[in-house]
Formats: C-alpha cells, sequence, structure tokens
C-alpha cells in the first residue's frame, strides 16, 4: 500500500511517497513541485493541481496526507497558502484517494519524538527512519514526515474505528434485548 505525504506551499510544495506493508515503512519517492512566481495566482493554483495529480498517476497512493496550515505573521502569505493547500486537499480527494490532515506539532512529535523539533531534526530523522532515501532536506522532508505520521496514526485511528463499531453494535444488540424486555 502506498502513502503520500505533502507539505503545502504556494511556491514550493514537498511531496513524499511511502510503501506500507504491515508496520514496515519503505521510502518509494520524494521531491518538490516548484511554481512560476511570475504568473498570477490561479495559474500558479492550477500548476500545483496539474502536478500533484500527475504524481498520484504516477505513484498510485491509496491514502494522502496533507500538513495543516499554520498561521503565519503575514495575512496575505496565510491567505494565499489556505488556497494552495486547498487545491492541495482537492487533488487527492478528485482522484478519490482520502485525505488525513495533521498539525505541524504532531507531525514532529511522531517523527522526532518533541513537538518542537527543528527542521534539521526532522530531516534527520527521517533519513534514519528512511535511509533508501538518502539525505533529504527541506519541504521533501517535512513531506516524508507527514507521510510517516501518517503511517503511524492511521493503524491507531482503525483500532480506534474498530473499538467504537463494536461498542455500537454491542449496545445496539442491548437496546434491542432492552427493548424485547430480555435481561430487565
Amino acid at each position: 500500500m502506498r502513502l503520500i505525504g505533502i507539505d503545502p506551499g504556494l511556491q514550493r510544495t514537498g511531496w513524499g511517497v511511502l510503501a506500507l506493508q504491515g508496520s514496515r515503512l519503505s521510502h518509494v519517492g520524494h521531491g518538490v513541485i516548484v511554481s512560476d512566481p511570475k504568473l498570477p495566482l490561479a495559474e500558479r493554483l492550477r500548476q500545483l493541481y496539474q502536478a500533484l495529480g500527475d504524481l498520484l498517476v504516477q505513484w498510485q497512493p491509496v491514502e494522502a496526507a496533507v500538513e495543516e496550515t499554520f498561521v503565519n505573521k503575514n495575512p496575505s502569505s496565510t491567505l494565499k497558502l489556505g488556497q494552495a493547500r486547498g487545491v492541495l486537499l482537492l487533488a487527492p480527494a478528485m482522484a478519490g484517494i482520502p485525505v488525513a490532515e495533521y498539525s505541524p506539532n504532531l507531525i514532529k512529535k511522531s517523527v522526532v519524538g518533541t513537538g518542537h523539533a527543528q527542521k534539521a531534526q526532522v530531516a534527520m530523522m527521517v533519513a534514519t527512519l528512511l535511509p533508501s532515501a538518502g539525505a533529504v532536506n527541506g519541504d521533501a522532508a517535512d513531506a516524508l514526515a507527514v507521510a510517516i505520521c501518517h503511517a503511524h496514526l492511521r493503524r491507531s485511528r482503525q483500532i480506534i474505528a474498530s473499538a467504537d463499531t463494536g461498542l455500537k453494535m454491542k449496545t445496539t444488540g442491548n437496546d434491542a434485548r432492552l427493548k424485547r424486555g430480555v435481561g430487565a
């Protein structure tokens, strides 16, 4: 099974693809999508959407994970990042790929062990966890960290969902017995 992690940005969007077999992760590919800053915003957003769509076709991930937006000091930059992020959420959704979102602190905590890790620490841990990826820095390392976080947390989500379903089924069964007067 393949997962894609996305570190959104209007100028530079990192991406990283992992293969997941049981609890074993392996590096498949990574890189950075770069939009042309000379183009109008709408055209740059189209570039992001098209490039990510091409990656989804190439790598065939079955799940995607995207880093949540943090607030910048500059409201205009925050708005543009939000628009880029929206396009990057839309591309996998339009391809029928489920998308999870994670906060930067949760990603860092999942990969490094502390939510306030520096970029260099994240890159070092990505290289440690995925030695076949080689030295990965910047946006691509952050995207691989998003994918690692998702891989670790998706199993927990499945266990919780399964427990919730079992609890609902058990509760529903008890409710039916109570309505029939059984066990009262």
